[in-house]
Parts: C-alpha cells; structure tokens; sequence
C-alpha cells in the first residue's frame, strides 16, 4: 500500500481509530477511555468507594493484561499499559475491568447471569490479593491463561519479527502498520539512542554485557493501538553487540483522562508519569521503562520483548468465564497490593465488603455501575456507528 507522507497522518490515524472501534462493542469501550471517565464524572457525588490513594492503571481493561518478561526472562501476567495511570482510586480499575469483562461475556453471548457470577468471582479475586491472612493463596490460572503463557515462554525474536515487522532481517518494511519517518523524526532518533539513558536500557538484560555498543538499523514511524492512535509512535530496529538485535517501542505520553486524587504528589512530566506507575504496578514492565524528551514531546521507550503479549479474549466459554474473571482481578489487586500496608489492606478489603447481597457477593455499586456503563456504552457504539458509516457513504 502507498504509505503517506508524516504531514499527512492525522487524517488517515483517527479514520482508523475510528474504523477499530466500530468493529463490536467490546472495541468500543477498549478503545474509549474517554467515555467511561466522562461517565464517571457526571455522577453527582460519585456512587464508588474512596480508595486509599495508590498508583492505578487508569485503563485497567481485560487487553491491558498479559504475560510480561522481567530482565531475568521470569514471565508473570500483570498490567502492560500505562497510558491512563495517575495517584487515584483503586475502584476506578476495578470498575473498569468489571466493564471490559462484562462486555467480553456479551460479546461473547453468555447470559446475564454469567455476567452477574463474574463479577462476584471478581470481586473474590481482587479481595484475595488484599489477604493479609498468613492462609492467604494465590489464585490458580484459568486454562485459557496458561495457553497464553506457555505461547509467551516459547516465543523467539524470530517470531516477535515474524508478528511485528514481518521479516527477520534488519529492516522495517514500510506498508500498512509501519511508516516512514520525517528527515527530523530520523535525527531525532539517531540521538537519542547516543545517549546514555538509552544504552542502560538496552544493556538491562542480564544476557547483555554494560559495555555493549549499539547502532540503529531501521525506523518507522508505528501504527498501532487503538485509543492511542494519533500520538507518536516509533519502532525501533537495534543492533547489539553480542546480542543481535532488539526492537524498541517509543511512544508519545498524552494528558491522563483518569481523574487523579488531590494533593498528592506525581510527576508532572507525562512520560514521567507513565513510568513512576509502571514501576509501582508492573515489576517487570517497569524495570525497562525509561521517559525521555523527543522533538519536544514527552515519551516513554521501552524494549518489546518475545514474550511480552495481551491477553485476547473476545470469546468466553462458560466454564471459564468466571474463572478469568477471578484470576484477572487477582493480578490487579496484587498491583494495588503492593503499594499498601497491611492496615490499609485491612480496611480496603473492609471497604469493598460492603453493601453486598445475602446471595452474591458483587457490591451494589458495582453492579449498579456497571449496569449503567453498559447501556451508556452500548448507545455510544450505536452512534458511533451511525456517524462511521454515513462518513462512508459520503466518502463513497
């Protein structure tokens, strides 16, 4: 396909954006943070709990999870995206994945009753992760998570090429996904990767040597993602001394849509912002992390590796609908976990407790929240829609 001119972005990004989130209600609310957000602040005195005031994802939705590599090649499930994350309340993320899973069982045309027993396991998941009891055990993995995992250890750079630039020579082919670059996007890389910051990240892997030398192979300019597409996004071909090579994924920080709690205290740089909470919430994305300033934009680089990948789940069985939906909130509540002592564990997990049914263990709000998000949602796709495909038929 003919790739368009850095000037001449904009307008083919957000057609894409927009065609990405027409595809089903499901990529409707991947793809809309906004609209939850918006949502959230027109309820008049907020109907959710006050959390204690801790690093949130912001964006905490079912394909913001999956298996992550730690420098050490330890592979663990925990939130991959930052976009979204501030100092906030816990309960935004809770209710957000309450959401995105709600939408994965209608999508996947389960009965509302399944949908209602998810968020109970949920719930139990989450509130487990806050067990500060010496009896406290992990929750197992759903089938589905080990297929993923078991995918993630086996993966090689072969097949991270083979999926992301589609050869495993060093060069980037221009096409659909990737774009090519500004004559000042392309010096702007080349000094980048001059400087120090950028060869300790490249080196944090234990199988790299400290002293190893790096050079730029190729650079595009990288179309990918939903909800960010329109911000800048760069791929990166490295070669290695020693190590062969490494793709690296820069990406512009934009203003968080999640509302952040008061007096508190939080980078004000963007891509500061994103790595200070990826540090807090996901150990092994954090640790290769780095925010820097790029044609005077702030981002926040960090190495793809193999077996880094988002979990995919459009379609649920039954059977393991609640199983996922424990698990899940589980990973989210270890990352909340983390970050609070024992007492604030305590009276969180109080907190959450409440207002719960003699039958099912979801709380009011939540349930009546997400009741709430789905019809808002719902209508917000169907116009969605509506608005795509009349700009179709005038383009047509």
């Amino acid at each position: 396909m003919k790739t368009p001119a850095p000037d001449g972005r904009h307008e083919i990004l957000l057609a894409r954006r927009n065609k990405k989130m027409a595809c089903s209600p499901h990529a409707y609310v991947r793809g809309n943070t906004t609209h939850y957000y918006e949502w959230l602040h027109s309820q008049h005195g907020y109907t959710l709990p006050h959390g204690p005031a801790i690093w949130i994802c912001g964006d905490c939705h079912i394909g913001n999870l999956g298996p992550l590599a730690d420098s050490d090649g330890t592979i663990t499930v925990q939130i991959r995206d930052f976009d979204q994350t501030v100092i906030g309340n816990p309960a935004h993320d809770i209710l957000r994945l309450a959401l995105s899973l709600a939408t994965a069982a209608r999508s996947s045309n389960l009965p509302g009753v399944v949908t209602a027993h998810m968020l109970e396991h949920m719930m139990e998941g989450y509130q487990q992760a806050l067990d500060i009891s010496e009896e406290r055990v992990s929750i197992k993995k759903p089938d589905l998570v080990k297929v993923v995992i078991r995918g993630a250890v086996k993966r090689t750079w072969k097949k991270l090429a083979k999926e992301r630039i589609a050869n495993t020579r060093p060069q980037i082919p221009l096409g659909k996904n990737f774009w090519p670059l500004s004559k000042a996007e392309k010096n702007g890389i080349l000094q980048l990767f001059e400087t120090r910051e950028m060869l300790e990240l490249v080196t944090t892997l234990k199988s790299r040597d400290d002293d190893a030398k790096i050079e730029v192979l190729d650079a595009a300019y990288w179309v990918k993602g939903c909800s960010s597409l329109g911000l800048l996004r760069y791929a990166v071909l490295l070669g290695v001394e020693g190590s062969g090579y490494c793709l690296i994924d820069i990406k512009e920080a934009a203003h968080a849509a999640a509302p952040r709690y008061q007096h508190v205290s939080m980078p004000r740089d963007n891509a500061s912002r994103v790595v200070a909470g990826a540090q807090q919430l996901s150990l092994a994305l954090g640790e290769r992390m780095i925010a820097q300033r790029f044609l005077e934009h702030g981002v926040f680089i960090r190495e793809l590796l193999p077996q880094d990948l988002k979990l995919e789940i459009d379609q649920m069985r039954i059977e393991e609908a609640t199983r996922i939906a424990s698990y899940l909130a589980y990973v989210v509540g270890c990352a909340h976990a983390r970050q609070m002592d024992d007492e604030t564990r305590k009276n969180w997990r109080s907190e959450l407790k409440l207002n719960c049914g003699k039958s099912l263990a979801t709380p009011a709000w939540l349930w009546k929240s997400v009741v709430q998000l789905m019809a808002s949602h719902e209508a917000g796709y169907l116009e969605h829609c509506r608005k795509y495909a009349l700009r179709l038929d005038s383009n047509g």
